[in-house]
């Protein structure tokens, strides 16, 4: 099951047919911990639609509406060998290393709504950064009492540059207007996802691909539960939060973002976010 937050409303789409709720408030339907009982007794007595993907073209929102989006560092081998490589001039690769193997998670705020777009709306990169790259990743959808109930698919904007110079420039390297996307939709499973869950990444620039690269899930070091449960431990969320869990595919030093850029990360069974550079 899936579900598509509209600019009015919202669109369930089970086993390829849609079903439109327009009356219906984004932070009340969502945190639920039943979710996926609530979003089929809602189309009980509904009828298909015919005109979604016209919907989706051209009112589709990002899936969050008050809930925070966060995100979680550091969790696959590939993230901390990045991390390492852009701060190693400024002493703070070490940090990286340690992180990766510590119990506890790096795990900080990433953006608010009014910083996050959805599919095929634009991110940007920082006028006064000059190594930028897209993070895809896999989202976590917790209700208001830490449970996961959904999952979409993350763009964690990042400027390397600025992040390299010193760990501590972590919030202005990461939060900033246009620093995430999110979407197409949450995807709504009564089992847990498959652990060879692929996440695709493809840079274009003028048409022609500069960038591909894929990782599953599987590669993560830290369990999804355990990341939310550190999310939870001392922060109350009461329309529930989305959690980043960090990226496996990171370009080396020598790719770099820039406007124009068109940004496709795909998880098979969640669908594709489509953004482009500011």
């Amino acid at each position: 099951m899936r579900i598509y937050k509209l600019l009015q409303g919202l669109l369930i789409e089970v086993e390829s047919a849609f079903y439109q709720i327009a009356d219906v408030d984004w932070d009340d339907f969502i945190n639920d911990d039943q979710l996926h009982a609530k979003a089929s007794n809602a189309i009980q007595h509904l009828k298909p639609i015919r005109n979604a993907q016209d919907l989706i073209a051209t009112q589709l929102d990002a899936p969050m509406s008050s809930q925070e989006l966060w995100a979680s560092g550091v969790t696959y081998f590939r993230s901390k060998q990045g991390r390492q490589e852009e701060s190693k001039n400024a002493g703070g690769a070490d940090f990286y290393a340690r992180v990766y193997e510590a119990e506890r998670p790096e795990l900080f705020f990433k953006a608010t709504r009014n910083r996050t777009v959805g599919s095929g709306g634009l991110v940007r990169i920082r006028k006064d950064s000059t190594w930028d790259v897209p993070e895809p990743e896999l989202v976590l959808l917790m209700s208001s009492s830490g449970k996961i109930i959904g999952y979409t698919i993350g763009n964690d904007m990042s400027s390397r540059s600025i992040e390299g110079e010193n760990p501590l420039y972590l919030p202005q390297a990461k939060s900033y207007d246009g620093c995430a996307a999110l979407g197409p939709c949450i995807l709504v499973a009564e089992q847990p996802l498959a652990s060879d869950t692929k996440i695709e990444l493809t840079i274009h620039r003028d048409e022609k691909q500069v960038f591909a690269g894929d990782i599953e899930i599987n590669q993560i070091k830290r369990g999804f539960e355990e990341l939310a449960g550190f999310l939870f431990r001392e922060c109350s969320f009461p329309t529930g939060a989305l959690l980043m869990t960090g990226t496996g595919i990171v370009p080396d030093s020598s790719f770099t973002l820039q406007s124009g850029d068109k940004i496709t990360i795909h998880i098979d069974v969640i669908g594709t976010l489509v953004n482009n550079v500011a």
